[in-house]
């Protein structure tokens, strides 16, 4: 209605996103596996929560989350994948050349087939995400960039830089090793940064980076020589799933308790009837013309009362005990005047008079100042 207001055209296709499941169930919280967005960045901070989420929701196909898959994938792909390839190349670069990023050799002579599959493996995968943007498979641009890692990760277990090190003629070869390594995790940095924005950030400052910008990954290469890395610091620190399950089981044990102690507590007395089983009954006003014992019954009043009709009516109500006949007379009471006629000694009652019970030996009837006739609601 607002874009035809302001005379815009209307979309031809909307988006949405399929169901987040836990486990293979619907969440819900009669079942008590409502698990809450809050909850969960408290545990694990925003930037892993949106990774799971984007990560775990196929394209056109439900998500499923539970504590135990968070974790795990917590651990597998941010702490050991991301995290331990930013850590450890970043610990490398500062511990064999103090930090400075070396120039890298591209000659001939220092081609390797390791160093050509990372950089053409980079490049591939800014091709993939972009595909996937277009198609909507944010899932899939997400495992894309995860794939970089792996391969980095693999490079560094291809070309050893440890062993390198050892050997003072190979300090050019480590050079362009981690060169390398550290241009791959730019390229990780960028293309993460839609998704995890904090994580990208905290690439970009233990590189000491400022080379951010999406265009700058259309060639491999383009990290300046000469720049200082800063410290390692953990991306992602590895969870102790076992417990972590523990606290939250706790947790959720405390929260359950204090709900529980929050809830209202119910009013003592029957049981709970519907606004809908209320309003059939019909409660009025109604004058009270005429009033003596029924014979052979101690406790019955019988009440001739008028209730704004053509007819008088007639009540039976059990409050002789608390009550005289010419205490009643000319009282306005409260009745509820479509109860079920009953015979009581051989008396009919057509209604009930409301009366309160202030202690277990009395009673006391509601008396109003108002017109017979008045309808309570």
């Amino acid at each position: 209605i607002m874009l035809m207001a302001l005379g815009e055209p209307l979309p031809k296709q909307v988006f949405g996103h399929p169901w987040l499941l836990f486990g293979e169930d619907k969440m819900s919280k009669s079942r008590g596996n409502v698990i809450y967005a809050d909850d969960l960045v408290n545990l694990l901070g925003v930037d892993a929560v949106r990774y799971y989420l984007i990560s775990e929701m196929p394209y056109a196909s439900d998500g499923s989350i539970t504590y135990e898959t968070i974790i795990e994938r917590y651990n597998s792909d941010l702490a050991n994948t991301f995290g331990n390839l930013v850590n450890r190349t970043i610990a490398m670069q500062n511990k064999y050349f103090d930090g400075i990023i070396q120039q890298p050799c591209y000659e001939p002579e220092c081609k390797y087939e390791f160093d050509e599959e990372l950089k053409t493996f980079a490049l591939d995968t800014v091709a993939k995400v972009e595909e996937c943007f277009k198609t909507y498979r944010v899932a899939d641009a997400v495992e894309a960039i995860l794939n970089l890692a792996k391969r980095s990760n693999k490079y560094i277990d291809e070309t050893t830089p440890w062993a390198l090190a050892k050997d003072e003629n190979m300090k050019a070869r480590l050079g362009t090793v981690l060169y390398n390594l550290l241009e791959a995790i730019r390229y990780i940095a960028i293309l993460l940064s839609p998704f995890m924005p904090e994580t990208s950030e905290k690439i970009f400052a233990q590189m000491n980076c400022d080379i951010k910008d999406y265009d700058s990954l259309m060639t491999f290469g383009a990290l300046k020589p000469g720049e200082k890395v800063g410290k390692a610091e953990a991306l992602f620190a590895r969870i102790d799933a076992e417990k972590m399950l523990e606290e939250i089981a706790e947790k959720q044990k405390q929260a359950s308790e204090q709900e529980e102690k929050a809830k209202p507590k119910e009013i003592e007395g029957l049981a709970e009837i519907q606004f809908e089983d209320f309003s059939k009954v019909e409660l009025r006003v109604a004058k009270i013309t005429e009033c003596e014992p029924v014979k052979r019954a101690k406790k019955l009043l019988k009440i001739i009362v008028d209730d704004g009709t053509a007819e008088p009516r007639q009540i039976v109500s059990g409050i002789a005990p608390w009550y005289k006949p010419e205490e009643l007379v000319g009282k306005s009471v409260i009745i509820v005047a479509n109860l079920k006629p009953a015979k009581l000694c051989g008396e009919m009652s057509n209604g009930m008079l409301l009366a309160g019970d202030v202690s277990e030996d009395d009673v006391k009837v509601v008396f109003v100042d108002m017109p017979a006739g008045t309808k309570i609601r």
